[in-house]
């Protein structure tokens, strides 16, 4: 259902108005061809990991097709479906959304190191691509919200730069420091999920609840709209194990809500650096604990 919300604001783009030309805004014929590119890029980075990983041995040449264009597909469809969803809601659903590409590839019948490999390539994308459109739009309400067009272009290629150098220090640091984080057993809970799915495999069982669960996802998807992501949402939600995630989101809402009955509009502002506090304190708490439990 979140698919076919995203194709339908691609239609509705290629539709749309052309853009003003004192603006920067990507024309839709411009953005249409940079997503069929996009796809071409995947295919021949899905074949280069199928290649690095052995699948050419493992699979078919049929099976090895098929494992290459629907890992290009997954990737792709990640990073819209992930991407939009940050972009209306906050909201990453980038486990989720991955454990429905590798359920589906499950029931494809892909073999498991090929399967281990769909899964971080589908999860890699999204993330991505959504953390990118967040650091775009921040330097855009910071620059003026496109007043200075030149100033804008040049806060684009600046944030551009700056994400590429932290791509390359974030690839030594996870070079250096993976075996150390394994060894200490720090490994993210839904990637016991995906190894758990895996070794299930297969079966009919697995397709009768993807089939029925699907449509109360589906539904709900549907009732909140692309803007709203709920059946997103609710899904990463049921990967969460720990409740107090929950409670805090409770709580957060609760706040707000307050807040909002009390001053009106006027709460904007100081929500905004309240949250920003929120979350700091809880990125700053995660990296020391992970220190600490290293050292121990």
């Amino acid at each position: 259902m979140a698919l076919f919300q995203v194709a339908n604001e691609i239609r509705r783009a290629r539709h749309a108005p052309a853009a003003d030309a004192r603006t920067i805004e990507v024309p839709a014929s411009r953005a249409s061809r940079i997503l069929s590119g996009g796809f071409l890029i995947y295919l021949a980075i899905a074949l280069l990991i199928s290649v690095l990983a052995g699948h050419v041995s493992d699979m078919s040449l049929g099976m090895l097709v098929v494992f290459v264009l629907y890992a290009a597909f997954a990737a792709y469809v990640h990073e819209l479906i992930v991407g939009i969803a940050a972009m209306h809601s906050g909201w990453f659903p980038a486990f989720a959304v991955a454990l429905i590409t590798l359920t589906i590839g499950i029931l494809i019948g892909f073999p498991p190191t090929a399967l281990a490999v769909l899964v971080g390539f589908s999860a890699a994308t999204g993330p991505a691509f959504a953390d990118m459109g967040y650091d775009l739009k921040t330097g855009y309400l910071l620059r003026g919200e496109g007043r200075d067009m030149e100033a804008e272009l040049a806060g684009r290629k600046q944030q551009f730069l700056a994400a590429m150098i932290g791509f390359a220090v974030a690839a030594v640091v996870v070079l250096v420091f993976h075996g150390t984080f394994f060894s200490q057993n720090l490994i993210p809970p839904v990637d016991r999920v995906y190894a758990a799915s895996i070794k299930a495999g297969s079966s009919a069982e697995i397709a009768r609840n993807l089939a029925i669960w699907a449509i109360p996802g589906a539904l709900l998807q549907l009732i909140g709209g692309s803007k709203r992501q709920l059946g997103i949402l609710l899904s990463t939600g049921m990967l969460i194990a720990s409740p107090l995630a929950g409670w805090a989101v409770l709580a957060g809402l609760l706040i707000r809500f307050v807040l909002q009955r009390l001053r009106g509009d006027k709460h904007v502002a100081e929500m905004s650096a309240f949250a920003g506090g929120v979350i700091a304190g809880d990125a700053l708490f995660s990296f020391f604990g992970s220190v600490t439990k290293l050292r121990k």
